[in-house]
């Protein structure tokens, strides 16, 4: 695998539709984030999309760490973070995909281990089309994006 010139180290990758309440936490993550660090395009990536597909894999290249970061029904609130390992899961042959299928594909086509993941999984609530975002979403962003700054931090000192 050949470096790419100009890709950050870090990538906060969120993904969730917009239309549909609490699902929008991930991307709405992302661009608080991005508003927040947008000086250090050079040391962190921020990328959303609607959901994770095949494609994805590519982004995870010449990273040192990646936070996937996507609404949860499931998830203790506020949130939980999870070390993510590559698996080759049901998701892997769907339209939609874990991060755990992102990263086995990653691994096939580079024939490396892709770099350290991480799921951030933010409790939402309701996800039902045209809903707003919930009270308890809403309180549970917060936290997270307390939560990433001190993580960002962590990993790259100088943010």
């Amino acid at each position: 695998m050949t470096a790419t010139i100009g890709v950050a180290p870090l990538l906060v990758f969120g993904w969730g539709n917009p239309s549909r309440g609490d699902d929008a936490l991930g991307p709405m993550l992302i661009e608080k984030l991005s508003d927040l660090y947008r000086h250090k395009a050079s040391t962190i990536e921020f990328l959303t999309d609607f959901q994770l597909q095949i494609e994805h894999a590519l982004d995870l290249a010449d990273r040192t760490q990646v936070l996937f970061v996507d609404a949860s029904q499931n998830c203790t609130a506020p949130f939980e973070v999870t070390t993510l390992q590559p698996t080759r899961d049901a998701s892997y042959t769907t339209h939609a995909m874990s991060p755990e299928s992102v990263m086995q594909v990653f691994r096939d086509l580079q024939g490396i281990e892709p770099p350290t993941c991480l799921m951030l999984a933010i409790r939402g609530e309701q996800f039902e089309l045209g809903s707003p975002l919930s009270e308890d979403a809403e309180s549970n962003l917060a936290q997270a994006l307390d939560w990433c700054q001190g993580w960002l931090r962590l990993q790259a000192p100088t943010v």
